[in-house]
């Protein structure tokens, strides 16, 4: 049986420190599970045997999931403890201890996890997807880019959010727009109390990490640009946020049991050897990697899973034999590259990696032939010509219009939807032609308000934004909801091509004419396929942070699938869902986009033409060419047939304008709500996502 010693046993000896007296262990114990009443940081729980100083069998991690006073649990096992004693808990934490358990067996044994197999996933061959971004710059076709090469690209990407969810958030950008005179003065009116400041509202609203809806789509977007690494920021304290990183893992688990290849994932710690990487290095390992949960996403490198810390930070003799043979483990375990901080300077140690840094960037690990492991590429950084780590909103800084060779020559009030700063680095990047690229980043967003820390009169309101500020002086690529939208997540996925090399485009089968009404078995030997992950057309239903609240019912016909086939005459489509096609007399159903010249400049958005803008009749759909703006104009009609999760289409070329050979752009679309094309990335189903097309080109 086990022992469980609760609080009214526990006698505090001083602070910090606990006696619980005379415990029969019996035939002998192996395990404990400690269970802590609030706390944010890891703690570390001590035990030793009859004296404060005595043999310990063991140290207990706990990772928090809550910064209020939620119980949260810590497990590991322990050297075997017999018979009767007096056991000291020594607790290094900003927590309270509620229970330890002693247990007959070890905790990890109850612990099962079975990983999503690797070849488990659909290839989209999403690298041959064409799109042309906001700005009027072509997506790099797979022709331009060369073979596929083995690289990886990782991402920064933050997990904060869930620890602040009682905070209404502000928009930065949105206050200075309204009030310059709040730029530098913290005690402006225009600041709201108790706020996070975002540097603008995301596309998603101001979102949780914890939103299913938000990690689905993050999943999507981030597999689909070849992404192969999120890297968690847990450089502050001891902080891991367990509530965030728990509901990504098991998000993107999901994603992988859909086909999706959502990246894989690896923590970066303090940038230092310092006590707090110690105890979050502990709190890891106990509760996520030594019971091999979610191992089938954990980034390998070496390898090994990796870690961005220092391995100096274990000590060599850990609190008895137990817990120095645990310290042993996990330094074997991982492959470490400590994070070198700063934005200048490069590698200071041989295993160093980086994170940020100014143009020109520096090699890391960088061997003897002159390759190396990996170069940093930035979107903007939060330094100027005086301080290479300083304010956003400071004179100078290099925002995302800065560039090394240039200076701010480009900057004007719109040139940071542009990325001239992040394509300067991607540039070198690619020149340095490393084996990882690192990009900061994702999802930052929010960011501390503080009085202006250089500022030496004590009653100067000067303020300060230090990792985040506005348009031009941020360092997101995520879409936001007015401004850059997907502009950097095209130019990045531009940029990952040109890193990483594509696939060989496959061209049109041989010409074929399809019976419509007769079995979809004509398709078989109809290619290329083009695919779409399973799983895109999410619904919300979910608490976004303070007052916000979020629901999107749009996800309707889930498409994973579709073809193209042509004769003399005519062009025949199909398309796939993943579940039987809803009635044709649902609103904004099934429609299909045509660039049928492949050119941004003419069409809405670069496409000609649109099938089905309006409910089809009589086993008809309208085919409509574009007029302006998203006005269109009927030239005929295509006939097309449903069965079950399957649909067939028939159009005449002549309706297209299409002669010669076949040679242009297409995407499904369900449940389109806004006459605007980021809708593709927010509502109901597209295939491809967002901006991007399928390209079908004849032999």
């Amino acid at each position: 049986m086990s022992i469980l010693i609760d609080r009214s046993k526990l006698k505090e000896v001083s602070k910090n420190l606990f006696l619980a007296e005379k415990i029969d262990f019996g035939n002998g114990k192996i395990g404990c599970i400690v269970t802590f009443r609030g706390g944010r940081n890891t703690a570390i729980l001590d035990i030793r045997l009859d004296k404060v100083e005595g043999i310990s069998p063991g140290t207990v991690a706990c990772v928090f999931k809550n910064g209020d006073t939620a119980a949260d649990t810590g497990a590991t096992d322990i050297s075997k403890v017999e018979g009767i004693h007096d056991v000291y808990f020594k607790l290094d934490g900003d927590t309270s201890l509620e229970s330890i358990e002693f247990t007959e067996n070890n905790p990890y044994d109850n612990i099962k996890y079975t990983p999503v197999p690797e070849n488990h996933f659909i290839d989209l061959r999403n690298d041959t997807w064409e799109a042309v971004d906001a700005v009027g710059r072509s997506v790099k076709s797979c022709e331009d880019v060369g073979r596929k090469k083995d690289k990886k690209v990782g991402i920064f990407y933050w997990t904060w959010r869930d620890a602040n969810i009682n905070s209404n958030p502000q928009s930065v950008s949105k206050v200075i727009a309204e009030f310059p005179a709040a730029e530098y003065n913290m005690t402006h009116p225009a600041w709201e109390k108790d706020v996070v400041c975002h540097w603008e509202e995301p596309l998603y609203g101001f979102y949780r990490n914890a939103d299913p809806y938000i990690i689905r789509k993050h999943a999507v977007f981030l597999a689909n640009a070849g992404i192969d690494m999120i890297m968690l920021d847990c450089t502050n304290g001891a902080l891991l946020w367990k509530d965030s990183y728990e509901a990504v893992l098991k998000g993107f688990r999901e994603a992988r049991e859909d086909g999706i290849n959502a990246p894989k994932v690896a923590f970066m710690l303090n940038f230092g050897p310092q006590e707090n990487s110690l105890k979050m290095l502990r709190g890891l390992y106990q509760d996520l990697y030594k019971p091999g949960l979610y191992s089938d996403l954990w980034f390998m490198w070496k390898g090994k899973p990796m870690i961005m810390g220092y391995p100096e930070c274990l000590p060599t003799e850990g609190t008895g034999e137990h817990d120095t043979k645990l310290l042993n483990e996990i330094r074997e375990f991982f492959t470490f590259r400590p994070g070198q901080p700063l934005y200048k300077g490069g590698p200071q140690r041989s295993d160093h990696w980086g994170w940020l840094e100014m143009y020109p960037q520096n090699k890391y690990c960088e061997q003897p032939d002159g390759s190396c492991e990996m170069v940093t590429v930035g979107v903007g950084q939060n330094a100027n010509p005086e301080s290479i780590c300083t304010y956003f909103n400071s004179k100078d800084s290099f925002g995302r219009s800065y560039t090394g060779k240039d200076g701010h020559k480009k900057l004007d009030k719109d040139s940071y939807v542009y990325g001239y700063n992040v394509q300067e680095q991607w540039d070198r990047a690619i020149d340095l032609d490393p084996e990882f690229v690192f990009i900061t980043g994702w999802n930052e967003w929010m960011m501390g308000r503080y009085k202006e820390p250089w500022i030496k009169d004590p009653d100067s309101p000067q303020l300060a934004f230090v990792d985040q500020f506005d348009r031009e002086h941020s360092r997101d690529i995520e879409f936001d909801r007015n401004g850059m939208k997907d502009t950097y997540y095209l130019q990045m996925i531009s940029n990952i091509r040109r890193f990483k090399g594509s696939l060989k485009r496959e061209v049109a089968s041989a010409p074929v004419s399809v019976d419509i009404n007769g079995n979809v078995s004509q398709w078989n030997d109809v290619f290329p396929k083009f695919r779409s992950y399973k799983g895109t057309a999410v619904n919300r239903d979910f608490p976004g942070l303070g007052r916000y609240y979020y629901v999107n019912t749009t996800g309707r016909n889930d498409i994973v699938l579709a073809k193209v086939a042509h004769d003399t005459e005519n062009l025949y489509f199909y398309v796939e869902t993943t579940a039987a096609l809803t009635p044709s007399t649902d609103p904004n159903w099934m429609r299909l986009f045509i660039n049928s010249d492949r050119d941004i400049k003419t069409g809405w958005e670069g496409y000609d033409y649109i099938i089905n803008r309006l409910n089809p009749s009589d086993g008809k759909m309208l085919v409509e060419k574009h007029l302006r703006d998203f006005d269109w104009t009927n030239v005929g009609f295509a006939t097309y047939t449903v069965s079950g999760n399957k649909m067939q289409v028939k159009v005449p070329k002549t309706l297209l304008g299409i002669n010669g050979k076949l040679d242009f752009e297409f995407k499904w679309s369900d449940n389109m709500q806004n006459i605007d094309i980021m809708d593709f990335y927010e509502n109901g189903d597209t295939a491809p996502l967002g901006r991007l097309n399928y390209r079908y080109i004849e032999k």
